[in-house]
């Protein structure tokens, strides 16, 4: 792990360095002051040698803004190596996921990856602030302190032999015990995370259904489940502090039994019986420090693990062999014998031999029940998936042949779902074309006739959206996101059942709009209304997976039973609307 974590240390690690020596020269002079004052209580005061007694509190006090200076120091440092070290490790994690597919995405769960680049990463730079601080300072105090107790009586020392062994049981035994449990914690952190997520993504649906008590009941449920395994979890180590200063205390009465009595003998002076109780003192409270350190560790132990897995995570589409500079000359696209299935030890497939050629420049319609693979089939087009077997083509070249970088800037796609950012409405179409002009704008928006009700808002295009676009209705999102895609200026353009929340008029007006002016584009239009795509090139009917029919509305009203049952179903709706 620390191997696999080490690089993202990269540009810090003279802090890290500079802050090591920091602390355990700290360690070491906090350690000295003792011995000094040992010397005033055993030489400067029986003596009455005031001027002995001032020069060495002068260098004890020295000594201790020399500890105080390293302290601050080492403090400083490693906040600085920690945070960057964080930093770093929340970017290389963003800049994978980036790379990830849907299908990588959905492995995690959006709600883990949250926890991972947030929760996960403050752990492991926690630690390493404090290990930078701890984990030096408290090994060199433990080394050094218990040296130099030994080299004042080696007969006191002895107590170490039953407190040490004692306490590294007690650290052994809570670790074990606390390891496993850390890492249920985060599980658990990660399913809090998941309902506050959905509960908010959702809440207005959560609202209509007046299901707040069910939503509330969710989260009580898993956030009970959270503070029960960190009850669990922190209780063993709530119990490291009373159970190691039992150790500790019960250490120093040992020694003030068994050192009084050498005092009165004459084989230890009074000054380094009392240098020796802070040193036991330091030597036991080191080991306590130790057990922090490593109950810290242990969690971040399991912070570490998840982090690695996002790291390690192979994305499942990559460029691999890709032309780096290969463009998508037009926009046909062809499948050719495609099997597709998302889960890889699934039985079932979702797209079966699908072959289909598309002409540049075309308008194809989707049409087909719910579930039947309509958008399986175009997200196929831009790599948002892989096909397992066959060939998806686009510009008459294996879409494998470019990167996706070229291929996804010469597909526009809008999606089931229309998402919109936090900004205002000029920042989201400039998604489409960042450099676009406001003429171009305003064409792409009359285009997918959205210009009408932004100019009626109050700041036009300078109209602040909101979070996720809440201050516009489903139908304006809906055209703000075609417009986006048209301002792209693709080769290929994809509406994914993108125009359901429109009325049939406007609907009619942006089919319009594709014809005169994205006559060289190829359209392929995702919809429940046969009337949206009846006057398409080409339809396509999809049916379980499969492609049951293809052709014009003309040919399918004779040749296609689904087409004709879906279109007589539909008129026969519309007359009883009528």
């Amino acid at each position: 792990m620390i191997k696999k974590l080490w690089p993202y240390t990269r540009g810090y690690r003279r802090w890290i360095l500079f802050g090591v020596l920091c602390s355990a020269s700290e360690a070491v002079f906090e350690l000295l002051l003792p011995l000094v004052m040992a010397d005033i209580v055993d030489t400067g005061i029986p003596a009455g040698d005031m001027p002995y007694i001032l020069r060495r509190g002068a260098l004890m006090v020295l000594m201790a803004l020399i500890s105080m200076s390293l302290g601050i120091g080492s403090a400083f440092l490693s906040s600085r190596a920690g945070l960057g070290f964080g930093a770093n490790l929340r970017r290389a994690q963003y800049e994978h996921i980036q790379d990830f597919s849907f299908r990588n995405i959905e492995k995690f769960s959006t709600a883990s990856l949250v926890t991972r680049l947030t929760n996960d990463c403050n752990m492991l730079q926690m630690s390493l602030i404090m290990g930078m601080r701890l984990l030096i300072r408290a090994p060199v105090m433990l080394v050094s302190a218990l040296v130099l107790a030994v080299s004042i009586s080696l007969k006191l020392s002895r107590v170490f032999l039953v407190a040490l062994p004692l306490l590294l049981v007690l650290i052994i035994l809570i670790v074990k015990h606390v390891s496993p449990m850390f890492g249920k914690l985060q599980e658990r952190t990660d399913d809090v995370n998941l309902t506050v997520q959905e509960n908010l993504s959702a809440i207005r649906v959560v609202k209509s259904f007046v299901r707040e008590d069910c939503e509330e009941k969710k989260f009580q449920s898993r956030n009970d489940a959270l503070r029960d395994i960190s009850e669990k979890a922190f209780g063993f180590v709530v119990m490291n502090m009373p159970v190691m200063m039992l150790i500790t205390y019960g250490a120093i009465i040992a020694v003030m039994w068994y050192g009084a009595p050498l005092v009165q003998a004459g084989e230890l002076e009074v000054g380094l019986l009392s240098t020796f109780f802070t040193y036991i003192t330091q030597v036991l409270i080191s080991l306590m420090m130790v057990s922090m350190i490593m109950m810290m560790l242990t969690r971040a132990i399991a912070c570490g693990k998840r982090i690695i897995e996002v790291l390690d995570e192979v994305p499942d589409i990559s460029d691999g062999a890709a032309a780096p500079d290969l463009a998508v000359s037009n926009g046909s696209v062809d499948f050719d014998h495609v099997y597709f299935k998302y889960n890889d030890g699934a039985e079932k497939w979702n797209l079966l031999d699908i072959s289909l050629h598309i002409p540049s420049g075309a308008t194809v319609g989707i049409i087909g029940s719910t579930g039947s693979a309509k958008s399986t089939l175009v997200q196929l087009i831009p790599r948002l998936y892989e096909a397992q077997e066959g060939t998806v083509r686009v510009g008459g070249r294996p879409v494998q042949d470019y990167t996706m970088e070229h291929l996804r800037d010469a597909v526009s796609m809008v999606l089931q779902k229309n998402t919109l950012f936090s900004g205002t409405i000029r920042e989201n179409l400039l998604w489409g074309d960042e450099k676009a002009s406001d003429a171009d704008i305003e064409a792409a928006c009359e285009a997918a006739c959205a210009a009408e009700f932004i100019h009626k808002m109050p700041d036009g295009y300078d109209t602040d959206l909101g979070q996720g676009g809440v201050n516009v209705s489903g139908g304006q999102k809906q055209r703000l996101c075609i417009a986006r895609a048209i301002l792209k200026k693709p080769k290929v353009l994809i509406l994914d059942d993108s125009t359901s929340a429109v009325d049939t008029a406007t609907d009619a007006k942006i089919r319009a709009a594709f014809r005169t002016q994205l006559p060289d584009t190829t359209k392929i239009i995702i919809a429940q209304r046969i009337i949206s795509v009846m006057d398409a090139d080409l339809i396509v009917v999809m049916d379980d997976g499969r492609i049951a029919d293809v052709g014009t509305h003309e040919e399918l009203m004779k040749t296609s039973e689904i087409y004709r049952d879906v279109y007589q179903s539909q008129q026969e709706g519309a007359s009883i609307d009528g």
